[in-house]
């Protein structure tokens, strides 16, 4: 008679969830129980029955972990709204999400998240991550758990992420020279404002922007050089401010990341609203509000709430059926935004039409 989990259970003196995780690698469980675990199974010739597993792996079996950074900016806070979407819908499945949200980029908080999700037994884990090493090596060591990881709105390459979803960062900041090229006569100065230096996403939109006007020598604008507002308000609007007084004669301001309403105020109370462009990225509420008061003249949407709402499914599908992503990296697309095609109403049927895609997909 063959030798079930529950036996081992038995013997062991722990749960079947328990014999589960130590068996396949899923969550933590102590090493000397998990040793104690795999000697007594292997003593009694266990061998896992694939009808069997595929019946106790139901949809209840699953907890994924979610954690995103810079959770006070209005973007994630899209990225959010999705996440809370998706765990409304699956939690009708019985899976169960965990979301922790972090202020800023804090390697020490993200890594506390994990920490503190693993050993909640998560069996799969988003993030949205920065660059520093111990990130990488954490999610490495998620792999090596048997833990999978989609990395959404700035990812980790060289990392051992099952994927990445979000924007193409470094084509959207080709889009955005691209637009600064036509809005500018020849001969104009333009300003890049950074957000963080240790996110991927700001870096590859500074570097796509970078190479387009330093190609583009035709229409030869100058560049100068750019600085992080790490994504505060007040930081932008006095480097901005500081930027203006002392080059008068830019026409252009790039915003890799967020602080356009700081730089939008500053750059209105020196009255150069109407000379200077700002271009900048995220169709969200502040946004739109910028663009309809001419404030912006345009920004790179970048589908934030798909991120937030696929996500976890990617890790469900994978989880449930071994169904890895179609490739490594799920680009959202770059859509461009003016005050033409950008209000209250519109934004809410951006979101509706994503949602409709997205099910459409899932369909297929």
């Amino acid at each position: 008679m063959a030798v079930t989990a529950q036996q081992i259970a038995d013997l062991v003196g722990v749960s079947r969830g328990t014999v589960d995780r130590a068996l396949h690698n899923r969550g933590r469980v102590r090493p000397e129980v998990a040793t104690r675990i795999r000697k007594v199974a292997e003593e009694l010739g266990y061998r896992p029955n694939p009808i069997g597993q595929a019946l106790v792996k139901t949809p209840r079996d699953f907890r994924i972990g979610v954690i995103l950074q810079s959770a006070e900016t209005p973007t994630m806070q899209i990225v959010s709204a999705g996440v809370h979407r998706a765990a409304a819908e699956l939690s009708s499945s019985g899976v169960e999400l965990v979301l922790r949200e972090v202020t800023g980029l804090d390697t020490e908080l993200v890594l506390e998240a994990i920490e503190e999700l693993v050993g909640l037994g998560i069996q799969g884990m988003a993030i949205a991550p920065s660059t520093e090493t111990e990130i990488r090596h954490c999610i490495d060591d998620l792999y090596e758990q048997g833990i999978p990881v989609v990395t959404l709105n700035s990812d980790v390459p060289g990392s051992k992420r099952l994927c990445f979803i979000g924007m193409d960062n470094y084509r959207g900041g080709q889009t955005a020279a691209g637009l600064m090229c036509q809005l500018l006569p020849e001969g104009s100065k333009v300003f890049p404002l950074a957000g963080h230096l240790n996110n991927t996403a700001h870096n590859n939109r500074l570097n796509g922007f970078f190479d387009v006007l330093r190609q583009e020598t035709a229409y030869h604008l100058t560049l100068l050089p750019f600085q992080p507002c790490f994504d505060r308000d007040d930081y932008a609007y006095e480097i901005t401010q500081h930027v203006l007084q002392a080059e008068p004669d830019v026409a252009g301001i790039y915003v890799v990341s967020n602080g356009q309403q700081g730089i939008c105020q500053a750059v209105e109370e020196l009255g150069l609203k109407r000379r200077v462009k700002v271009i900048a990225f995220d169709l969200n509420a502040p946004n739109l509000c910028l663009l309809q008061s001419d404030s912006l003249s345009c920004v790179l949407d970048q589908e934030a709430f798909e991120q937030g709402y696929r996500s976890p499914y990617l890790l469900y599908e994978y989880l449930m059926h071994q169904k890895k992503p179609a490739q490594p990296l799920i680009y959202t697309d770059i859509a461009i935004r003016t005050k033409y095609n950008s209000d209250l109403h519109t934004f809410n049927q951006l979101l509706e039409a994503q949602m409709e895609h997205i099910n459409a997909t899932s369909r297929k």
